[in-house]
């Protein structure tokens, strides 16, 4: 069985003001392409659909155009909920599209219907999971001891009954442990979403949504496909690819391929004084210069009067402008990948008392502010 995983649409994003509508329109026809010669069982989106909950109206209405396309190329499509997403909003009309063969996860209830396909080596079972928090998880299942997202997922997964004789895909939306991140996700600080991948032993193959950034995380068979785009200029981002997936004979490993996804505008970022990067025959080097999306940091020790302004007339959409010189350095405003610790929620807030205060929290302010963090963290959507 052959099918297509994707992830992280993030459709009606903006990029530091710059709408992505455009962007995200012809990249969603480079995938259609590529499903029309790839000829799929299956089409997965593992979540984060849309940028936010409540998307905008040419957001919703390019996700319906790329649906119908995709239902009329005969692949079964099956969507999950993100982190970004209404799991509300994503489920609507889900049982009437069924027969159409559109898919769309319910609200998570502590039940979830496989959706068997068939190929010729018998059943593959796809598990549906949008993206779960563990004070979802306690409030079905009150008797269980759920303190992480990996119990949730754990617990969540105990109760899917899964048949060992029959290969099973776990379509899901959460941050595994040892996966590698970019500037452009939205993670809990601390690490207090991970969950531990030994909890998707079972699947045959687990198709991810959440991080940006196309990779295996742990064995091969546990991979996030990435955003079709890149949304920020980190370089951590790898360029960007759909993940095409073969399910053979049971028991044997799947296959897993990356085509690639060429953008109808490149993120760039160059970086010099001023002068120089405004000399004509290095905006006449640059591959697009009044195409491509810019970040430019200047090194020149004074900010440029309306230096933004003056830049975008060579570079119309310049998306950034920093600066990075010797007073950036000393209050860190330029920072490079990777040089934010991960550090937990409280002790990020200890750093910041001991900065505002100069000195630091006693052990009352510091049990009380603890015991804030856990409520906030609990109650966030």
């Amino acid at each position: 069985m052959k099918f297509i995983h994707l992830a992280d649409l993030h459709l009606g994003k903006r990029l530091n003001g710059f709408s992505m509508l455009e962007d995200q329109r012809y990249i969603l026809g480079r995938i259609l392409d590529i499903a029309d010669a790839e000829k799929p069982d299956a089409v997965l989106i593992a979540g984060d659909v849309y940028d936010r909950a409540v998307p905008p109206e040419e957001a919703v209405r390019l996700f319906d155009d790329f649906l119908a396309a995709l239902a009329a190329q005969g692949a079964q499509i099956l969507i999950i909920s993100g982190n970004h997403d209404s799991a509300e909003r994503v489920a609507f009309g889900g049982r009437l599209m069924e027969a159409g063969g559109v898919h769309l996860a319910p609200v998570y209830d502590g039940t979830v219907a496989p959706i068997l396909l068939e190929d010729a080596h018998g059943p593959v079972a796809f598990y549906l999971l949008p993206f779960l928090k563990p004070v979802q998880l306690r409030a079905l299942f009150p008797g269980e001891d759920i303190a992480t997202c990996t119990d949730a997922m754990r617990a969540a997964i105990a109760r899917l009954a899964l048949d060992p004789a029959v290969r099973s895909v776990a379509v899901a939306h959460q941050f595994v442990t040892g996966a590698a991140v970019s500037d452009s996700e939205e993670l809990a600080v601390g690490g207090l979403d991970e969950v531990d991948g030994a909890v998707f032993e079972p699947f045959t193959y687990v198709a991810l949504g959440h991080l940006h950034s196309a990779q295996a995380v742990g064995r091969d068979a546990v991979r996030y496909a990435g955003a079709p785009l890149k949304y920020s200029f980190s370089a951590h981002e790898r360029d960007k690819s759909v993940t095409v997936v073969e399910l053979g004979a049971p028991g044997t490993p799947p296959a897993v391929r990356e085509v690639p996804l060429v953008p109808l505008r490149a993120l760039r970022e160059i970086r010099g004084p001023f002068e120089e990067l405004t000399a004509p025959a290095f905006v006449a080097a640059q591959p697009r210069p009044r195409g491509d999306y810019y970040r430019i940091v200047l090194t020149d020790e004074q900010d440029i009067p309306n230096g933004l302004a003056r830049l975008r007339d060579l570079y119309p959409n310049c998306m950034e402008l920093a600066y990075d010189n010797q007073r950036t350095r000393r209050s860190a405003e330029v920072r490079g990948p990777g040089e934010v610790e991960r550090k937990s929620p409280l002790e990020l807030f200890e750093e910041l008392y001991a900065l505002q205060n100069n000195q630091p929290m006693t052990p009352e302010q510091r049990a009380l502010a603890a015991g804030m963090i856990d409520e906030i963290w609990e109650v966030a959507p």
